[in-house]
């Protein structure tokens, strides 16, 4: 018994690494943005297509590689993607120019994209109820934390190296996460509950999934709420820093601080959900009406030129909704169709990237002269989640929908 928990214990280290690539690939090259700008002879606008370019790598590879997983298997998609991901790494660190440095980037997106979506539906496979919304949480910890330390990482490598060090590091990170899929993490999903491979089978997977509203419900709660986040993660250096005068060692202890909220709600939603004291859509409704409560208060600072504090307090409350939403709806996405658990994971993490990706521009469009903006996105976002879920979990009910949910 011990040796099987250490095992589940072990596999999700290793599962929680594969969802670290998606931040880290994202993140820790960010310092060095001005001197890879230089370096390449080229514009901060075209560096920044670099970004954007992972960026919408990670969404889409998420649509391949979850229906993939479902035909294939968990185990071989996995080493592929953590072994591709290295050697798109590598190609990253040798780019001669920024042209091929942004193609390289939608690369390594792609390929990072894997781990994200099979992890998911591993635990899927592996999990009943409780163990599910608990190991879902350490997942969505693991998504929390790499954001806020992959920069630093960045800025403590360049200590000793370039730029170009941040991409090699990047790769020897892919090559050991494939090692320890390949020493740590069996197959999951046996021959026999695997889909045809046939193109049409993969949309007859998205067009059921899509037809259930409770699952809608999920997949448009957690996009928009991470839509929420995204805003808050690319305007509030501006407006914390520009607008209000923190110092850069300032802004970086407060969004320690307010990070600390994620970090928590997510544990406490895995542990309340876990118990069976509470059930994941409770937690997902309570952290929607958080969130809209959260960023109500920060755009009625922001329109009343209020303190910083009306502007923290906002911020802070806003992601423990977050925290509340993220790991709920990931559970109740992947709870009814364990026949689709990778095209369900897919779906669940495309919409979070690609909302996020919609709403953050949004945030500079008064510059560094309002948080109206940024307050603006964050609380459109979230009344909408509210609205959205709300809406279609209510129409789904009935004899048949009450009672379903993941088998404990």
């Amino acid at each position: 018994m011990t040796e099987r928990r250490a095992a589940r214990r072990a596999r999700l280290v290793v599962l929680g690494a594969l969802t670290a690539a998606a931040p880290l690939s994202l993140d820790t090259y960010l310092p060095a943005l001005p001197t890879l700008t230089a370096d390449l002879a080229t514009t901060p606008s075209v560096v920044q297509l670099s970004l954007t370019s992972c960026l919408l790598g990670l969404a889409l590879g998420q649509l391949v590689a979850g229906p993939l997983s479902d035909v294939l298997g968990r185990r071989r998609p996995m080493l592929i993607g953590a072994t591709g991901f290295a050697v798109a790494s590598v190609l990253c660190a040798v780019a001669p120019n920024v042209e091929v440095l942004v193609a390289l980037r939608l690369l390594q997106g792609l390929l990072g994209a894997v781990g994200i979506v099979v992890a998911r539906a591993v635990v899927r496979d592996t999990s009943d109820a409780r163990t599910a919304a608990r190991s879902f949480a350490t997942l969505m910890l693991v998504s929390g934390v790499a954001p806020i330390l992959a920069p630093v990482l960045g800025g403590q490598l360049l200590r000793v190296t370039s730029w170009r060090g941040v991409f090699v590091a990047l790769a020897v990170y892919g090559a050991l996460a494939g090692l320890a899929v390949l020493l740590l993490v069996r197959e999951s999903l046996p021959a026999t509950r695997r889909r045809s491979g046939s193109a049409a089978a993969t949309l007859a997977s998205f067009r059921v999934l899509l037809g259930d509203r409770r699952v809608v419900a999920c997949v448009l709660a957690a996009g928009l709420l991470f839509a929420a986040m995204f805003a808050y993660i690319s305007g509030s250096t501006f407006v914390l820093q520009d607008l209000y005068g923190l110092s850069p060692q300032a802004f970086s202890g407060v969004f320690g601080a307010i990070s600390a909220g994620i970090v928590t709600t997510v544990q406490i939603a895995g542990r309340l959900a876990g118990s069976g004291r509470v059930r994941p859509e409770r937690l997902l409704g309570t952290g929607l009406a958080t969130a809209v409560v959260g960023t109500g208060v920060l755009l009625v600072t922001a329109l009343l030129d209020g303190g910083l504090a009306g502007i923290l307090a906002g911020l802070f409350v806003t992601v423990c909704g977050v925290g509340l939403v993220l790991p709920s709806a990931t559970t109740l996405t992947l709870a009814d169709h364990p026949e689709h658990a990778g095209s369900a994971s897919a779906l669940l993490g495309t919409a979070q990237f690609l909302v996020g990706a919609g709403v953050a521009p949004l945030v500079g469009l008064a510059g560094s002269r309002s948080a109206v903006p940024m307050a603006a996105a964050m609380a459109g976002a979230a009344v909408l989640g509210a609205v959205v879920f709300t809406v279609l979990w209510r129409s789904a009910r009935g004899p048949e929908a009450a009672g379903r949910a993941m088998p404990d």
